[in-house]
């Protein structure tokens, strides 16, 4: 077991079983210190410090969808604003979960689950996702074009709209069609609006160009407007 399993990283009582250490023998191994025990379920050597990506990675074999996302994704692709050596990870999945403590205790994260896409296929919803340079194979993020939205989504909320509005002023070169095609998929008319308006404002693409092309779900000919949490008023025409 020690020599099969590799240290850096959680594991579960399948990866135990596959070397026929049965759930009894584990708990037997963790009463008396060979192993661990995070969870029911879970467990790590002693003393393996593991990182962040090795945690990932587990639970991405856990949980369908997992994947940094937000403004998490943004930093990985170079579009950062302050960013803290404990910054709060962003994750977004496709399944209602809660992280566990094990793992929050470790890196302070929040979880999303919310149907920001309708996606037409399985295809743009898995090309949309990536492992950026430097990460471990299999490591998946949001492609900046999808990252963007879903910190949009999150602006106001979860996301400060200030913090928002700089990294959104970080983008470089968006590529026109992808982002077209998300937009044309994404549900929420908050987030679409928004980034109509803040690429306006900042030229970052051709808005007209990209409604003349795209079919976008802006909601109604009127305003939309919301209070934010701290206040501010928010007011988003349907064009930008």
């Amino acid at each position: 077991m020690q020599s099969d399993v590799p240290r850096g990283a959680p594991f579960d009582l399948a990866t135990l079983g596959a070397l026929g250490v049965s759930p009894q023998l584990a708990a037997r191994y963790a009463e008396g210190g060979w192993l661990v025990r995070l969870a029911q379920g879970v467990y790590a050597f002693p003393n393996d410090e593991f990182g962040v990506q090795g945690a990932l990675k587990f639970l991405q074999r856990r949980v369908p969808g997992l994947h940094l996302g937000g403004k998490s994704a943004l930093a990985l692709h170079g579009v950062r604003h302050n960013l803290g050596s404990r910054e709060m990870l962003v994750l977004w999945g496709d399944a209602r979960f809660a992280l566990p403590a094990w793992f929050t205790s470790r890196f302070p994260a929040r979880y999303v689950h919310a149907s920001l896409f309708d996606w037409p296929d399985d295809v743009l919803a898995g090309a949309t996702l990536t492992t950026p340079p430097g990460m471990p194979d299999g490591m998946r993020a949001s492609v900046s074009e999808r990252a963007v939205l879903e910190m949009l989504f999150e602006a106001g909320t979860k996301q400060s709209l200030e913090e928002a509005r700089n990294l959104f002023d970080g983008l470089r070169s968006p590529r026109k069609e992808l982002l077209g095609r998300l937009l044309s998929c994404c549900t929420s008319v908050k987030a679409v609006r928004l980034f109509l308006t803040w690429a306006r404002e900042t030229a970052v693409v051709d808005v007209d160009d990209l409604l003349a092309r795209h079919a976008l779900h802006t909601g109604s000919d009127r305003r939309w407007m919301s209070r934010l949490a701290d206040g501010t008023l928010l007011s988003l025409k349907p064009h930008g």
